[in-house]
């Protein structure tokens, strides 16, 4: 038979310790496995950007500055059915706005564009994009400086690679258009979503946002840059 243990003053005042610690490294293994499928279910910075629209509709993306002014621009095309402000190019995982505009995050303000491709096609909003930039200018965009305000295009698939590096040797070739073009052309990648209050920020909030729009002369640079074509082919 095997003895049975005495129990002790000692072994009761080791059990109340015990318990604090199991419940810590069980609250430490539960957050290491949701944060590890966190990050399995986000995309890296660096993924493929992977178009989310339904067989008649294409994706567009740009960065052209303070994205609540490209917004708006590419809102007043025809056939454009939705626009999300957002950042991508980076390396940051999750970035805020904080985040860019600090530039360390190494994104740049950006705009996604949904659009119906049988009303309107992605040279058109190519048009759009270069007439709402000041294309030249390679430290960000009006009063707005800084790499996160950059002026890029991203594509998504080859077709808008060889349309946009056309449309860019267009302009490079035209007499009459601004340069030198510093504006990039690169592949998409991950696409972030800006917080709540940055989206149709230019409705939203209309009174600030025409304040900030007038203040940093937007309007009266595209006409120096692209006289009459300035705003692009819908304005």
């Amino acid at each position: 038979m095997v003895p049975r243990r005495k129990l002790t003053n000692a072994m009761f005042t080791e059990l109340p310790m015990r318990r604090p610690l199991f419940a810590v490294l069980l609250l430490a293994a539960v957050f290491f496995m949701s944060a590890s499928v966190g990050a399995a279910e986000r995309p890296a910075p660096d993924a493929p950007f992977e178009p989310d629209v339904g067989a008649d509709e294409g994706v567009a993306i740009f960065a052209g500055g303070c994205f609540w002014c490209m917004e708006q621009a590419f809102d007043e095309v025809d056939g454009v059915v939705s626009t999300t402000s957002g950042y991508t190019g980076g390396h940051l995982a999750d970035p805020s706005y904080r985040d860019v505009t600090a530039e360390t995050s190494g994104h740049a303000e950006a705009l996604k564009v949904v659009y119906k491709t049988d009303e309107v096609d992605y040279d058109h909003l190519l048009d759009t994009f270069w007439y709402n930039i000041d294309p030249t200018d390679a430290g960000g965009q009006f009063c707005d400086r800084g790499d996160s305000y950059r002026s890029e295009i991203f594509y998504v698939n080859d077709a808008q690679k060889q349309a946009a590096e056309a449309s860019k040797t267009a302009l490079q070739n035209d007499p009459d258009a601004p340069s030198p073009i510093v504006t990039k052309i690169v592949a998409a990648k991950t696409f972030y979503p800006a917080e709540d209050y940055h989206q149709n920020y230019y409705q939203k909030n209309s009174l600030r946002y025409k304040f900030y729009k007038n203040s940093c002369r937007r309007t009266a640079t595209l006409e120096k840059r692209w006289g009459e074509k300035a705003g692009g082919p819908d304005s």
